[in-house]
């Protein structure tokens, strides 16, 4: 299927921060991935909640505002735009999940587990952080400062998940749902500033 001259438009307008464009971008394709990240759970026996669904759809739209949108700055209009997002979004649904389990399983086994066990559960953390310096202060901007302080000690320090739950003295399975809820804040913080 072609890229539709509408999709073009809208793409153009949110490259170029186009008032509006953004929630216009957010509201036409939030149904599709959401349809993704439903249809590659079922896919792969996963049962998410609706807070995981959310969580995911707040990722799938950060990486696209990641480094300047480069994602969408990719397109090149050889399908449809719905076809490359629904790409874009499934490998970043897979990676999660992936992610995910693998730190779950390692959890039972982390205290005992291997270095090479240890290592891909640093590697499955380290996956997720937010590359984007830039991105990240905006982030913290706003934050509580406990939530800053997740936040800053996991994509600016490098740690894991495990060393800031021991730094902190949090339960390790809390900074996963917090980090989430920073990168919903910045995704809704962005979306306001776009549309602003």
């Amino acid at each position: 299927m072609a890229l539709t001259e509408i999709d073009r438009n809208l793409l153009s307008r949110c490259l170029e921060r186009e008032h509006g464009a953004w929630k216009e971008f957010v509201d036409r394709f939030s149904g599709l991935f959401v349809h993704v990240i439903q249809h590659t759970a079922h896919a792969r026996s996963i049962t998410l909640s609706l807070p995981d669904v959310d969580d995911l759809l707040a990722d799938a739209f950060l990486a696209l505002l990641a480094n300047n949108s480069e994602v969408l700055r990719r397109f090149r209009g050889d399908s449809s735009l719905a076809t490359y997002l629904t790409v874009i979004c499934r490998r970043i649904v897979v990676h999660e999940m992936i992610r995910r389990r693998m730190a779950e399983e390692m959890g039972h086994v982390k205290s005992h587990g291997s270095a090479l066990e240890r290592a891909h559960v640093a590697e499955a953390d380290a996956s997720t952080r937010i590359e984007n310096r830039e991105l990240v202060q905006r982030m913290l901007d706003g934050l509580p400062e406990g939530e800053a302080a997740i936040v800053r000690m996991f994509h600016l320090e490098g740690k894991s998940y495990h060393e800031v739950s021991v730094a902190l003295n949090l339960p390790e399975n809390s900074i996963g749902p917090i980090l989430s809820r920073a990168r919903e804040k910045l995704r809704k913080s962005s979306l306001a500033s776009v549309s602003e």
